[in-house]
């Protein structure tokens, strides 16, 4: 099998890539990615030799250059990860998160169909269904209406539609999946865990928006890609899989765990002004790729969690280099970061 993997530099992409080649040895992968802020080569340094695996470096919005990649390479699947991810840069500057998230994947599904590959498999968040009360019992399952609350959740829930749209108008042969908040190694450190974790390796504060017991549903990365592999072998085309583990942690918990783990004291907690629609809950309903794929988490979130801390504490050289390319400091929320 032959993958067009899009946006395979940043964390679930490349994770994706080293989870494919090490199950699918033979299979081939070319990696397109434009090498954004949060794209990095590093994540794939230990592949980067695989006679198999290729990095072409390229912006999904350009039409012909996806296009002549698509003719050439002649995907069995494009799974497309490409996208800008951070919420708080997204309140900053939103265009890009529209151009990329929403142009971009309609230029993939319009190359797609028009060289009838066949298949696209599209990734997408929980966050398109906007969020839950704290005290709710409901959870959003794959019939949920879109109700997205943010810049970047609506860039999202608007790719979804359009690849549902070519699906329902072109036949195109298409997936979704929507997931909840992955977490483990090479997550760019804006992100929360390796933000906290990071920050505190280097004796600084932690800052928690005021509305710390927000919640979130918390996944391993390595069990999303084996979702995402069981959706591709397995999924039916035209459907929609939530993939979730059903582990819920407030932002108080994951800092009061990340302390634990590393040993420090509750003072080295500061609370900040919450970013503007910040979401207080997610919680998906996976009862469906679960009955139909036979999916489940394998990685208990205890084990997780502390082998994500480890691995940053480990890995202090690739993480590093990272920091000084943040875009946003989430301090700053209270102050005049939106009047521009």
């Amino acid at each position: 099998m032959k993958l067009l993997v899009t946006g395979g530099a940043g964390f679930i992409g490349s994770n994706f890539i080293r989870y494919w080649l090490k199950k699918y040895p033979a299979d081939k992968i070319i990696n397109l990615d434009k090498l954004t802020y949060a794209g990095n080569l590093e994540n794939l340094k230990d592949i980067e030799d695989n006679p198999n695996y290729e990095f072409v470096r390229g912006d999904i919005c350009n039409f012909s250059l996806v296009n002549n990649l698509v003719k050439k390479f002649s995907p069995n699947v494009i799974v497309n990860f490409a996208a800008e991810s951070h919420n708080s840069w997204a309140i900053i500057n939103p265009t890009v998160f529209f151009k990329t998230n929403v142009l971009g994947t309609q230029t993939l599904l319009e190359v797609a169909r028009q060289n009838k590959v066949p298949r696209f498999h599209h990734i997408s968040t929980c966050e398109v269904y906007g969020d839950l009360a704290l005290d709710s019992k409901e959870k959003f399952t794959e019939s949920s209406p879109y109700r997205p609350k943010t810049p970047y959740n609506a860039s999202k829930a608007a790719s979804d539609l359009a690849v549902r749209a070519y699906f329902t108008t072109y036949q195109l042969p298409v997936t979704i999946s929507n997931c909840s908040n992955n977490y483990g190694p090479y997550q760019f450190p804006e992100k929360l865990i390796p933000l906290f974790v990071t920050n505190l390796l280097d004796g600084l504060k932690v800052p928690l928006y005021k509305s710390s017991q927000n919640r979130r549903e918390w996944l391993f990365v390595e069990d999303h890609c084996r979702a995402i592999d069981l959706i591709i072998k397995k999924g039916r085309i035209g459907e929609t899989y939530n993939v979730g583990s059903g582990v819920e942690k407030s932002i108080e918990e994951i800092t009061d765990i990340i302390l634990k783990e590393l040993k420090m004291p509750q003072s080295m907690k500061t609370y900040v002004e919450d970013r503007p629609s910040h979401d207080r809950r997610y919680l998906l309903d996976c009862s469906k790729i679960k009955r139909e794929l036979g999916w489940k988490p394998q990685v208990k979130f205890e084990e997780g969690i502390k082998f994500t801390i480890n691995w940053y504490r480990e890995n202090r050289k690739w993480w590093e280099p990272l920091k000084r390319k943040l875009k946003f400091s989430e301090t700053n929320w209270g102050k005049s970061s939106l009047a521009k």
